[in-house]
């Protein structure tokens, strides 16, 4: 019985101390694991929550994976040797808006990089690739792209940074970002609206850039941007806009130069808008025309009828400025003429003259009257504003019209024969002469006949502005 007591106790012990240097072998794993990892990345890491958070600690798998920590990633891949090639694939996903305004445009699109980077090969047996987020991408170094003559960009970060790294065993790299920028679109408005807009996003290395002038960036000495597969690197979706229709998409490079750091290579992503013109033709075209058929309609009013053709005129007149200046009011402020306004100032001079030529009318009619009442054809009783009183017009036949006495008699040969004071200046037999009237006999010819600028005016009106018509669509279709 003594011996079993002395195994048993015997037993006990051992137990206790195996278990004892196995709990004390785990503390010390972990406090060692702890101060490495506090050590190797800035205190910025708790084991014991990295042990709860998976993807933390897949994150620190990468890292150590691709050697991090063991290369300096603020130099470019192959620091002073060749220029390093990074390709570049983009994707418009739509055009949000176009200002005529500001004479700019608001893009989002895919930003794809192709580069290789052998500091971030790794091992791998069934050769795949490995897809990190942002985290990673602000230790390494990417090729820092930016937008020439952007006035706003930002990288979509909803409901995460819309930021793609995908790294392949042989350090080839791809790098996409989801970005939405405002570019300037230098636009030609001469045409407008009538007319084409030439765009372009443009895309170039830098790294810092103070006052839009590049400083300490890669040259085309150490960084090549080319696009990846000519002219299929740029792919598009289906877009519809409201004012302009999307004739050409393509792609282009070329060099630019700065005199203090050398010539950069630069991408232009280029696209080329034709506007619609059917809205244009609702809201300016056509108002514009029927103003202007509406001011013919006085020329079919009694002459005599002033309140009516005073009222259509002015009228008309008011309406005309208001389509220019609402017109002008959505348009930038350019210092040559448009073909918009090429239309409606012609339309507005044509319903201006229609006011003109009633009081050209009207004083005409008067000068007609004072004649007749000084040559006794009128009663100086005669009220013109009775010979209104029933229907609003003043008839012709309501007063005695007598010919006009200016009208020089013609000459004609003497068929007689007769003698002549002037034999030597009678003209050949079989002839006739007109002697032609003078600018103060056609004037006062108009004047005693002033219905007749009416009469005139009715066709002259329509095919002036026919033949103007005619002219502006032909120049600016």
């Amino acid at each position: 019985m003594k011996v079993d007591a002395l195994t048993c106790l015997a037993l006990v012990t051992f137990v206790a101390v195996v278990t004892d240097g196995r709990s004390s072998r785990r503390r010390h794993k972990e406090v060692f694991l702890g101060e490495n990892s506090r050590f190797k990345f800035g205190g910025r890491i708790d084991y014991k929550l990295k042990r709860q958070d998976s993807t933390k600690t897949l994150l620190i798998k990468s890292e150590q994976l691709l050697r991090i920590e063991e290369h300096d990633f603020a130099i470019r891949p192959g620091f002073g040797a060749a220029a390093i090639p990074v390709g570049i694939d983009v994707q418009v996903e739509s055009i949000d808006s176009i200002s005529e305004v500001n004479m700019d445009f608001t893009m989002t699109l895919y930003l794809r990089h192709y580069w290789k980077d052998e500091r971030l090969s790794f091992p791998s047996h069934s050769n795949k690739s490995r897809t990190f987020d942002s985290r990673l991408v602000k230790k390494i170094w990417v090729p820092d792209v930016f937008f020439v003559h952007s006035k706003r960009s930002f990288i979509h970060d909803t409901t995460t940074e819309n930021i793609m790294l995908r790294v392949y065993p042989d350090g080839n790299i791809l790098y996409s970002v989801r970005a939405t920028v405002t570019a300037l679109c230098s636009m030609d408005f001469s045409s407008f609206p009538l007319d084409t807009q030439n765009c372009s996003l443009e895309l170039e290395s830098c790294e810092t850039e103070i006052h839009t002038v590049c400083v300490d960036a890669y040259n085309e000495n150490d960084l090549m941007l080319y696009w990846k597969n000519g002219n299929d690197s740029l792919r598009t979706d289906e877009i519809v806009l409201s004012q302009f229709f999307i004739e050409h998409f393509h792609a282009s490079s070329g060099l630019a130069f700065y005199s203090s750091t050398g010539w950069y290579n630069r991408l232009f992503i280029n696209f080329i808008l034709r506007r619609h013109i059917f809205f244009f033709m609702l809201q300016t075209y056509f108002p514009t025309m029927l103003m202007v058929v509406l001011s013919w309609v006085s020329f079919w009013i009694d002459r005599r009828a002033v309140p009516a053709r005073v009222s259509l005129g002015m009228t008309t007149v008011l309406t005309m400025s208001t389509i220019i200046t609402g017109v002008s009011s959505s348009m930038p402020q350019v210092s040559y003429v448009k073909a918009v306004d090429i239309y409606l100032w012609t339309s507005f001079l044509f319903v201006f003259l229609s006011v003109i030529e009633y009081a050209a009318v009207n004083y005409c009619t008067t000068l007609e009257e004072m004649r007749k009442m000084k040559g006794g054809k009128i009663p100086s009783a005669f009220n013109a504003s009775q010979a209104m009183a029933f229907d609003g017009c003043f008839h012709d036949d309501d007063i005695d019209l007598t010919t006009f006495h200016g009208m020089a008699p013609t000459l004609t040969s003497n068929p007689l024969n007769t003698p002549s004071q002037n034999s030597d200046l009678r003209p050949a037999e079989g002839t006739r002469l007109r002697r032609q009237r003078s600018v103060r006999e056609n004037v006062d010819l108009l004047v005693s006949n002033s219905y007749m600028i009416d009469s005139y005016s009715r066709l002259a009106f329509p095919l002036a502005y026919l033949l103007f018509n005619t002219i502006y669509w032909s120049l600016y279709s």
